[in-house]
């Protein structure tokens, strides 16, 4: 399909998570949007594992949803199974997951690309941008068309001179079954961009029929399951179990006999591969000492009659592979629909972007997903929908949005690979998020919901809906400050083998013993508050939110003073064209990394690796003397 200039505000190259947010973000604002992809067949396909959230990432999800996002909605309507993951851990760790139809998904989702107005499909191959004085203006597909545009997202995935090995075999793909994208990366590096290489891999798919079921442990969803999206209502979703099997020392055996068969231990593959979802190879060589490993069996699809090995990634032969399966309880006489296999591709550094992801060097051009070392589906819509929201800023000349990291997950991602530059395929965790008490999947809503606000990213219902939860939050947490009469509340007390009350007391003071929930307070404290207009799973976490900032108040409040002291650092802006290199004062090492990474604030250039606090101090100094 050839194009003449000036066809579109916004080109969004490749049709994965990260591109579809994108495109369907900017098309909503009102932007005219061309979506180029290879196959359009595979728009929003997910290559991977079947399933959207868990540790972290259902936090961002959540995110992403309060932000105007798709992923959270098109999760509740074509998920198989939900569940609250880290229930026995604190509640800044409660993460929801679920296991998605693929199929559905892939479809729910084209339907929304097709029904958008303003969003224009390309079915081509992008290898070059278009420039005009040092600002992006549109990019050249590989037939030789142009298309002109105002600014250029690019998704690529792993599909930048992608290459798959399955032992020592290679095939030049995207993903299986799929080419790759060749061109684009050789173009940005001739203007200077660095990029590089990394590593991912996918498991094995089994064939249902094949597998002995009694020998494995069943893994239900959860009873009352919660959804992603404000959006979603009546939800009543299947739970289609998973199921579990653990690995054994035969299995490892065959593993580690052919370990030299696997590219990844031959050093045919140059790319870093994710240290936190490694091979079943790497798994087996660094954990020795370990007898086995747990591997899920999840349904790709509703009675699919494909399961996804989930822990069972690889890029070992293919008769390997079978060998080893055939040797873990239940999978004796299992069956390959289709081998796991290791992919290759490039990616660029993402210190070369700003916080809003435009790069720092080419003006309109943003990166968002795996092209920036990220892993996962939430990780690439997160960025796909903060590319678009401020792509679309910056054509309509409206300030961009960026996210904190005391703020959500999505900011904590952004931020680390700006400041850090990931040198392996970057995975969100709880971990990595200092502030996650106060980043709950449950208050996503009320950290976010005025920004959606202000960008136009939620419509007048869902915002005028969601400050009604807020305000009924607001009030069962006033009304827990109420006092109860020992009479009222002692049953409850002995019933728990907690401590009687001997006079009245606030009920917030009760709920802080740590074995009372809000459940054990009695229900009339709460009868003037109407909460009929709200869902069950609604309802819950109204009681969830109120009983968290009582029970964790003194942490909360110990968060919010350290993140007051660390904002005036975040406000502090550091002019783009300070040379770093000239600062004598600086160590070493903290010129090259500042010179490097050019960071926007001087809160981020406290969070540089190898910027001492002395460098600080120097540019601390510098800046204040000469603002």
């Amino acid at each position: 399909m050839k194009h003449s200039e000036k066809d579109f505000d916004l080109v969004v190259v490749g049709g994965g998570h990260a591109g579809v947010e994108a495109a369907l973000i900017a098309a909503q604002l009102g932007l005219s949007v061309a979506l180029v992809t290879l196959d359009p067949k595979t728009i929003a396909r997910m290559s991977c594992n079947p399933a959207i959230g868990g540790l972290a990432k259902g936090q961002m999800v959540r995110e992403i949803d309060i932000l105007g996002g798709t992923m959270p909605f098109a999760a509740d309507q074509t998920g198989l199974q939900f569940k609250m993951l880290n229930r026995s851990k604190g509640r800044s760790v409660w993460s929801p997951r679920a296991q998605v139809d693929k199929r559905a998904y892939e479809t729910t989702v084209q339907k929304s690309v097709k029904n958008c107005l303003g969003l224009t499909v390309v079915a081509g191959e992008s290898v070059d941008i278009l420039e005009s004085v040092s600002a992006v203006s549109g990019i050249l597909l590989r037939d030789g068309s142009r298309i002109s545009s105002r600014a250029v997202i690019l998704t690529c995935g792993t599909f930048l001179n992608g290459l798959i090995h399955i032992g020592n075999r290679k095939i030049r793909a995207g993903r299986m079954g799929e080419p790759g994208a060749n061109g684009m990366t050789e173009a940005l590096v001739a203007r200077g961009l660095k990029s590089g290489r990394l590593k991912t891999g996918t498991p094995p798919r089994l064939l249902r029929a094949s597998i002995n079921w009694k020998k494995t442990s069943e893994i239900a969803g959860d009873k009352y399951p919660v959804p992603f999206s404000c959006r979603t209502t009546n939800f009543q979703p299947p739970n289609i179990s998973c199921h579990s099997v653990r690995t054994n020392s035969e299995c490892h055996k065959i593993i580690h006999e052919n370990l030299e068969l696997s590219p990844i231990f031959s050093g045919d593959i140059l790319g870093i591969g994710p240290r936190y979802c490694p091979s079943i190879e790497d798994k087996i060589h660094r954990f020795a000492h370990r007898d086995s490993h747990m591997l899920f069996l999840e349904p790709e699809w509703r009675d699919s009659d494909q399961i996804y090995v989930n822990g069972f990634s690889t890029s070992l032969p293919e008769s390997v592979q079978l060998k080893a399966l055939r040797h873990v309880p239940g999978l004796k006489n299992v069956q390959l629909l289709r081998p796991g296999y290791a992919i290759e591709y490039d990616y660029f550094f993402p210190s070369q972007h700003r916080a809003t992801l435009e790069s720092k060097f080419i003006t309109g051009l943003f990166f968002a997903g795996q092209i920036n070392g990220t892993s996962g589906y939430e990780e690439a819509a997160a960025q796909g929908l903060l590319a678009g929201i401020n792509a679309t800023a910056a054509i309509q000349n409206k300030e961009p949005l960026t996210l904190t990291r005391n703020e959500a997950y999505i900011g904590v991602l952004i931020d680390d690979l700006i400041t850090k530059d990931t040198l392996e395929p970057y995975r969100m965790f709880t971990s990595r998020a200092e502030h996650r008490l106060i980043l709950r999947y449950t208050n996503a809503d009320r950290r976010l919901l005025d920004k959606a606000r202000a960008h136009r990213l939620i419509t007048d219902r869902h915002y005028a809906f969601l400050r009604k939860k807020l305000d009924a939050t607001d009030d069962v947490q006033k009304a827990l400050h109420k006092s109860l009469d020992p009479l009222q509340i002692n049953p409850f007390l002995l019933a728990r083998n907690e401590r009687p009350l001997k006079q009245r007391q606030p009920a917030s003071h009760i709920l802080k013993r740590p074995g009372i929930s809000i459940q054990d307070i009695p229900e009339d404290l709460f009868d003037a508050i109407d909460l009929s207009a709200f869902e069950l799973h609604q309802r819950n976490e109204i009681l969830a939110e109120a009983e968290t900032a009582i029970k964790y108040a003194g942490y909360i409040q110990r968060q919010n003073k350290t993140i007051a002291r660390m904002q005036r650092q975040e406000q502090h802006r550091i002019p783009g064209d300070i040379d770093y290199l000239s600062i004598v004062s600086l160590s070493t090492e903290g010129r090259e990394k500042l010179c490097n990474i050019r960071p926007e604030t001087l809160g981020q250039a406290m969070r540089i690796s190898g910027v001492s606090p002395a460098d600080i101090s120097v540019l601390s100094v510098l800046l204040y003397k000469h603002p």
